[in-house]
């Protein structure tokens, strides 16, 4: 069995082909029979764990199992203390409301890497970073939620699964978990290594 993390970069979709040309995890992770667990939007950026182990992938995934997922968004805006009350109570987006979050501002991450392009700045507009972390899984969920709150979000990156960190690989590096990790997964959900702020 293997067990890959990867740092997903920017435009570049989860997926192994693209009929229109896009970047795939392809062009990044060159390990056959390998898929990707959950998927991450083709704008969002980070953590990506790709297994042959059906049944790990299927826990991972799996909104029953409420495998939490940490994210870093940046966001336009000021974050008020209301507006994270909101995320921390569950907001009404489309699909439905959302479960309960974990929800804190941040400075922005240091181990954070440019991202190409950049995000458009504008002198009159602040930009803020959340740290969010939820257990469901629907569709561009984080971003939706930073919406409903008033808090557009510009960029949005995966810091960890299940208590799992990122660390420090950059943009389309990738490397084995190792047997420790593994088994953080297999306990998911588990208490999250490290919880917010």
């Amino acid at each position: 069995m293997r067990y890959l993390l990867v740092n997903k970069p920017y435009e570049v979709l989860t997926q192994f082909t693209d009929e229109h040309g896009r970047a795939t995890l392809k062009d990044f992770v060159p390990v056959p029979n390998v898929y990707p667990v959950g998927r991450l939007d083709f704008d969002s950026e980070g953590l990506l764990l790709l297994t042959d182990d059906k049944q790990l992938q299927h826990r991972l995934s799996d909104p029953r199992f409420k495998v939490p997922k940490t994210y870093w968004a940046q966001v336009e805006g000021l974050v008020s203390e209301a507006a994270l009350q909101q995320l921390r109570q569950g907001v009404q987006i489309k699909e439905g409301r959302t479960a309960p979050g974990e929800a804190a501002a941040i400075p922005e991450p240091a181990q954070l890497w440019p991202r190409h392009p950049p995000i458009r700045y504008r002198a009159s507009i602040p930009t803020n970073w959340l740290e969010i972390q939820i257990s469901q899984g629907m569709n561009r969920q984080v971003r939706k939620m930073c919406a409903a709150v008033g808090l557009p979000c510009l960029r949005l990156v995966r810091a960890a699964i299940a208590g799992l960190p990122l660390g420090d690989l950059q943009p389309g590096q990738w490397r084995d978990l190792t047997p420790a990790e593994v088994q953080l997964l297999r306990q998911a959900p588990g208490p999250a290594a490290r919880r917010l702020r």
